[in-house]
């Protein structure tokens, strides 16, 4: 199984339905950065959007443009790219005592991807960690984490409404 596969197999295991949407995929650009990131970030917010379960929530939404979602993202340590990975898809947004997925299991397919990637991947995320606050890519509550090792890349968005 290639990298791709192994990637797609591990994002997968961190999806749920109605809460948290996965990508994975290989960039098709000659060096790609962040821009090339938040276009698929996009691409993906635009899914949820068109999502029956999202829809009546996002009346008139159009994601944020590729600059718009680059001023959002910051950096995330890779060191701390495996944990930040398991609890965006397994802790629910609303209710934190609530779990999507076991976690045991969301930290097993985390650790996996984050490997995949490398210790020289770049991970991002729409969390200021300086002062806790979420720079929303959407009208609802929401949690990124983008990773890409320069070929490849993962998204993990957990979405919710109060």
């Amino acid at each position: 199984m290639g990298i791709l596969a192994e990637l797609e197999a591990g994002m997968a295991e961190l999806s749920t339905p109605m809460r948290v949407y996965v990508a994975a995929g290989r960039f098709t650009e000659p060096e790609p950065d962040l821009p090339e990131l938040a276009a698929r970030i996009r691409t993906l917010l635009a899914t949820i959007a068109a999502d029956d379960a999202w829809r009546r929530f996002l009346p008139g939404y159009t994601p944020p443009s590729v600059p718009e979602i680059c001023a959002a993202l910051e950096v995330v340590e890779t060191h701390g790219a495996a944990s930040f990975l398991a609890q965006v898809a397994a802790v629910d947004l609303v209710w934190p005592n609530y779990r999507h997925l076991p976690v045991e299991t969301a930290e097993r397919a985390a650790d996996r991807v984050v490997s995949l990637l490398g210790s020289t991947a770049t991970w991002w995320t729409n969390h200021d960690a300086g002062c806790g606050a979420v720079n929303g890519l959407t009208p609802l509550f929401d949690s990124l984490l983008a990773g890409t090792d320069g070929e490849h890349f993962t998204l993990a968005l957990h979405i919710a409404d109060d």
